[in-house]
């Protein structure tokens, strides 16, 4: 090897990096035996970091731009070597680049439902799924503390810790933002921003800006969500029992024609199965109407008196509610109402 090919071996005059795209995060200039000329060009690109390690002490750090390297523009690294005024010779330091572009799309979720304590319901178990991104935004606090002297750091091997992360803090958001479950299902973007304040600290001390989060589902498990089906139904129901209790009546018709006609077969067992549906209401009917009645000649019993005029009224104009709805029928109504009037 000639004298001068020795000479270009051991002087770097460029230094630079051309991201490869495939989730590099942190990059070592590969510097083996070679130093830094004294006035080498340093090229930083768009979305790109650059730092200066002296003897495993982070210095200067440069953004995107073209420097020519000299104590102008390393006065800390300058500052560590000691370097006379001229900085006539040839320096050896590690230089790493860092990938400051977006990290788009990473995914979290709830591989188990999460406890949680909601104002409506108590404690509650839910799931939640979305995903985040994020970027490295000081690349002297990332080296320090995540990717170290590595020759290469990938998004993969600090996936699962920023997923765990996002996790651990799902509590804290729901607690911060004191949104009930009910309306934090159905207002995911308010949910979304309590993550990101409640997250964000924890990848500001590895060095990471937080940027944004999403949240595409939050729902529970199933057999608390079957009981939260049954709590919305029976509020939907609300204080209308009888209408409820007439409408439940006309369903369980056709299951009971079905099930008299697989029993007795064609047009008899459907008409058994219909007239089954039909006594069923009628004794609901009754019963109802029965009750009524016994509540209002309860106190005209204990004292050997005809029951008052006005509560016998008031329990035919009762009476004409049920008839009106289809509860009690035409001849139900006619028999009540002759025994009621017997009594004045």
């Amino acid at each position: 090897m000639s004298l001068m090919g020795f000479i270009k071996k051991q002087f770097i005059d460029v230094i630079e990096w051309q991201e490869p795209g495939d989730g590099i995060l942190a990059w070592r200039y590969p510097m083996q035996d070679n130093e830094i000329q004294n006035g080498a060009r340093l090229t930083v690109r768009e979305s790109q970091a650059a730092l200066f390690v002296n003897e495993g002490r982070a210095a200067d750090a440069f953004g995107p731009g073209l420097y020519t390297l000299n104590t102008h523009t390393l006065p800390l690294l300058t500052n560590l070597m000691n370097w006379d005024k001229l900085f006539a010779s040839p320096f050896k330091s590690d230089v790493y680049f860092f990938s400051t572009r977006l990290q788009v799309d990473q995914r979290w979720g709830t591989p188990q439902p999460v406890t949680l304590r909601d104002k409506d319901f108590g404690a509650i178990r839910i799931r939640a799924f979305g995903n985040y991104s994020w970027r490295v935004a000081d690349p002297k606090l990332f080296q320090q503390q995540v990717s170290g002297t590595r020759g290469t750091y990938t998004v993969e091997e600090i996936d699962g810790q920023l997923r765990g992360l996002m996790l651990q803090h799902l509590s804290d958001a729901v607690a911060q933002s004191g949104i009930p479950f009910l309306d934090l299902a159905a207002n995911q973007v308010e949910f979304a921003t309590q993550i990101k304040t409640a997250v964000a600290p924890a990848f500001a001390a590895l060095g990471l800006a937080l940027d944004m989060v999403t949240v595409q589902n939050v729902s529970l498990p199933d057999e608390l969500q079957k009981i939260l089906d049954q709590k919305i139904g029976m509020g939907m129901v609300g204080q209308n029992m009888g209408a409820f209790m007439q409408y439940q009546t006309a369903q369980s018709i056709p299951k009971l024609a079905e099930a008299a006609g697989q029993g007795g077969g064609g047009i008899a067992g459907g008409a058994m199965g219909l007239g089954a549906g039909v006594a069923l209401g009628q004794v609901l009917a009754g019963n109802i109407a029965g009750g009524l009645g016994t509540g209002i000649g309860t106190a005209a019993a204990a004292s050997g008196e005809p029951p008052p005029v006005q509560d016998i009224m008031a329990l035919l104009e009762k009476l004409g509610d049920l008839k009106a709805k289809g509860i009690l029928s035409e001849e139900e109504f006619a028999a009540k109402k002759t025994e009621l009037l017997k009594k004045l």
